[in-house]
């Protein structure tokens, strides 16, 4: 090790090496960007500004768009710079930096989103008891759990990333910093952070999952007892468009950390689905195709325009 001279930052390969492919990828993706904080925020906005859905559902929906635009905060900006830039470099703390506010958001949306499919259980299979049941303590603190789990999650592996050396190549194949393209880079023995990484991944992640699944399953029944063919029909279409986002999300990132890193195109892909897709399809599945958002944003623009009138 006294010989090895330790590097102090890395390159990002991106997405491409074509420069006219990476200026057509930086389109994209400012756009994707920009209609992903406009979504995200227009929802914020929209539950804060309505009383009506000042109710436990919405409650996690607006910790959802909060998180979303944090999650794709995370990497998408400096992808956008790296399109346009001949030194595609960040640090070596730079980089562990933002895998841990990136693991971290992960991490947080997971649990969040399997607390959001019990509210949903609730609401279906115990209608009567939901405002009991869902009361705003046990709201409050399902979502500090998910935050606080998310950044435990992120903690322990970022500190013990950052006892690694890195010795060079210093090349990652990827357009942002995550854990497991960092270690095939270090000169350091990386097994108890891959295991670590695996393990804490699979826990988090499958529990919650199972939690989601448990939940839906429960709601799917209920569903099935309606006795309107519309009803049951509009209810099946929702509930299968939360379990796809959900599914593509858990199922890419799970294959991610999980996985043994190659550096291959499909890890990037797949990276693209998790941590830029997910954040934009959220807020159109969860809020914009409801009902109750379309009609507070009626009332919001009737009352603008009465005001300006």
């Amino acid at each position: 090790m006294k010989n090895l001279s330790i590097i102090d930052e890395f390159v990002l390969l991106g997405l491409s090496t074509d420069p006219d492919i990476q200026t057509m990828l930086f389109v994209l993706f400012l756009g994707i960007y920009l209609l992903t904080l406009m979504g995200n925020l227009m929802m914020i906005l929209v539950i804060r500004a309505d009383p009506h859905l000042h109710t436990p559902m919405y409650f996690f929906l607006g910790h959802l768009s909060f998180l979303d635009i944090c999650y794709s905060s995370v990497t998408v900006p400096k992808m956008l710079q790296n399109f346009l830039s001949q030194r595609k470099a960040i640090s070596v703390w730079g980089c562990i930096t933002q895998s841990f506010f990136f693991i971290f958001s992960g991490g947080t949306e997971g649990c969040l989103l399997s607390a959001m499919a019990y509210d949903r259980y609730t609401a279906v299979c115990h209608p009567l008891l939901y405002t009991v049941i869902m009361n705003g303590p046990l709201c409050t603190t399902m979502v500090s759990t998910a935050w606080l789990m998310g950044f435990l999650n992120s903690l322990v592996n970022n500190l013990c990333a950052q006892s690694l050396q890195f010795c060079g190549p210093n090349i990652i194949s990827h357009f942002s910093c995550e854990l497991p393209s960092l270690f095939p880079l270090s000169c350091s023995d990386t097994t108890p952070n891959t295991s670590l990484l695996a393990g804490s991944t699979a826990f988090l992640g499958l529990v919650t999952l199972l939690l989601i699944l448990f939940s839906y399953s429960k709601i799917i029944l209920a569903v099935l007892s309606i006795s309107s063919s519309k009803g049951r029909g509009k209810a099946f279409s929702t509930c299968s468009c939360h379990l796809t986002v959900v599914l593509l999300f858990y199922g890419t990132a799970l294959f991610r950390y999980i996985s043994p890193s190659s550096g291959s195109v499909l890890e990037r892909v797949v990276s693209v689905q998790y941590g830029v897709i997910t954040s934009l399809v959220n807020p159109l599945i969860y809020s914009f195709k409801n009902q109750e958002v379309k009609a507070a944003l009626q009332r919001i623009l009737r009352q603008q325009i009465c005001v300006s009138g």
